[in-house]
């Protein structure tokens, strides 16, 4: 009989939204972690269990049983998963799922494995649990602090640890290895891109304080009327700047050097369908939103 691997899967994030780490845990020589400079404690949960897929992929044989605290997340991949699927991964009330892109990874990550999952009482005492737990938060740390975050060695289970080679490849850039950007212009485009995708999510943009760190001091933004809104205008009416009827597309980035990157996007928002441009700028290590424009898309004849 094959044997069932046991792993533990967490999340962490300091401020919620703010620097946030993930790890999976089996054992000391086998387990994995990362994370972003700003996401959101649930993003970290769901982006353990994703790693731990990936990284267990050549194991797929083998049954997986994965041990979470976060209720949100089983139920999540468990119960509501199939329902959003088919109503185009929306979720009942019609709203769009948030943290789709890692959703539609785990979705596919899923698809043939022999994988269970198990609640477990968060700061309880649990050692895989708390295991993963203090990596995740050392991990979300390092971001906080500026510094590279300990990777791990990887899935080791019947390979010697010697011989398990890690990629030193950021997860705030990508959310896999394949993808990984390849040059310093990839890597500002991919954590700009990365910014711009956390200011989809209304617990992101919902938080006063929050948008705040993210929009730039010169902050302007240029409504389809042609109206010039400033930065104070924008956080105080923030639910209704921020707010999309599904989630936007992107379609072009550019880099303008290390520091500074231009991302295209369409946007179906509640007012009209619009062509955004948005200008980020990298300062003190954070990327802060500059610029954004937004032209009306005049609807098909």
């Amino acid at each position: 009989m094959t044997s069932e691997i046991i792993a533990a899967a967490d999340g962490s994030a300091l401020g919620n939204p703010g620097p946030a780490g993930w790890a999976w845990y089996v054992n000391d020589e086998c387990w994995g972690a990362g994370g972003w400079k700003h996401g959101t404690n649930n993003m970290g949960e769901l982006k353990a269990v994703l790693e731990l897929l990936k990284s267990t992929d050549h194991v797929a044989d083998r049954p997986l049983k994965i041990l979470c605290d976060s209720k949100y997340t089983i139920d999540s991949l468990t119960k509501w998963r199939h329902g959003w699927k088919k109503k185009g991964w929306k979720k009942a009330d019609g709203k769009p799922v948030l943290n789709l892109d890692l959703f539609k990874e785990l979705d596919a990550a899923l698809v043939g494995r022999k994988c269970t999952f198990e609640w477990v009482k968060g700061h309880a005492g649990h050692p895989m649990n708390e295991a993963a737990d203090e990596r995740a938060r050392a991990a979300a740390t390092a971001y906080r602090d500026g510094k590279t975050p300990a990777q791990g060695p990887g899935f080791t289970l019947g390979e010697p640890v010697e011989n398990k080679t890690s990629e030193a490849v950021s997860p705030s850039l990508s959310h896999s290895v394949e993808n990984a950007p390849s040059t310093t212009a990839d890597s500002s485009c991919a954590a700009a891109v990365d910014s711009e995708k956390n200011l989809w999510e209304e617990s992101v943009f919902s938080d006063e304080s929050t948008v705040r760190r993210i929009l730039s001091e010169d902050f302007t933004w240029v409504t389809p009327t042609g109206k010039i809104i400033n930065r104070d205008t924008v956080i105080q009416f923030r639910l209704n700047a921020f707010q999309s009827v599904k989630e936007p597309e992107i379609i072009a980035t550019q880099s303008l050097g290390p520091d500074a990157v231009h991302i295209l996007s369409t946007v179906q928002t509640p007012r009209a369908n619009v062509m955004r441009t948005s200008l980020w700028k990298r300062t003190g290590g954070e990327w802060c939103l500059e610029f954004r424009q937004e032209t009306a898309i005049p609807p098909a004849r």
